[in-house]
């Protein structure tokens, strides 16, 4: 993947780390491709339960976007952009969960790519953002899609118009931000839930995501729910899942 993301994994855990620490992890055109493909490598090992993707250091987790990068480019046309955050998409339809680990900046381009994740966890040190309009600009990776999911219209319009930034805390109350945690127990916490989620059963996991992002409207998606529900049911997991609750024992679902 090259030095400007460090892709691994421990046991069933896949870590994906931004390691630009020196422009704060903002992310240049190698450092989104690298992203994009760790989250396809992992989504298609099944040995691997849940992702996490981290920055290198101490103060941000991802700045943004290299902006150098983006201005020599020249022109800018909308199925250019598509390609080049094209991360988010697969961030989002990834079938393995991915956790956002955010310690530092969590700013434009970022905060958009912890929003594409499943759950976002920060420690008490950490900084949220969607400065875009500072520089005559909006949200180009999602987050005029994604904000207002999360923490509402009116706090998503007050975050993008003001361009101002918010501490962790003020982010878990917006529901932006599930856990915020002192900075020293990120990494371990993180970890923790993690394996949590790990020892649930993929093919579950994988279809709660599916139903729970599909956007549709309400009958359509409920509908969706339901076949996916019946999937679920009928499957091995499934099953030894019932069967365990209705005999009073735990579960022994395929790994």
């Amino acid at each position: 993947m090259g030095k400007e993301v460090i892709v691994s994994r421990e046991g069933n855990i896949g870590r994906v780390t931004v390691n630009r620490p020196e422009q704060l992890n903002a992310m240049n055109a190698a450092a989104r491709s690298a992203i994009a493909a760790a989250f396809e490598q992992f989504g298609a090992d099944p040995e691997v339960r849940v992702i996490i993707l981290a920055g290198t250091g101490e103060k941000s987790f991802i700045a943004g976007a290299d902006l150098g990068e983006f201005a020599a480019s020249g022109e800018l046309d909308p199925e250019q952009m598509r390609d080049e955050w094209r991360m988010t998409d697969v961030a989002a339809s990834c079938p393995t969960p991915i956790i956002a680990m955010v310690d530092g900046f969590c700013l434009g381009g970022g905060m958009e790519l912890a929003m594409a994740c499943d759950l976002r966890v920060a420690s008490d040190r950490s900084r949220f953002g969607q400065p875009e309009i500072n520089l005559g600009i909006l949200p180009g990776a999602g987050g005029t899609q994604r904000l207002p999911r999360l923490a509402g219209e009116g706090r998503a319009l007050e975050l993008m118009l003001t361009g101002r930034m918010i501490l962790a805390e003020e982010a878990e109350r917006y529901g932006i931000v599930n856990f915020v945690w002192p900075a020293e127990e990120l990494e371990a916490r993180t970890v923790e839930l993690a394996e949590q989620i790990a020892s649930k059963p993929a093919f579950a996991a994988e279809r709660i995501k599916r139903a729970t992002r599909s956007g549709l409207p309400l009958a359509e998606g409920l509908r969706n729910e339901q076949e996916l529900f019946a999937e679920c049911f009928n499957s091995p997991d499934g099953k030894e899942g019932v069967a365990a609750f209705l005999k009073k024992r735990k579960p022994r679902f395929n790994r």
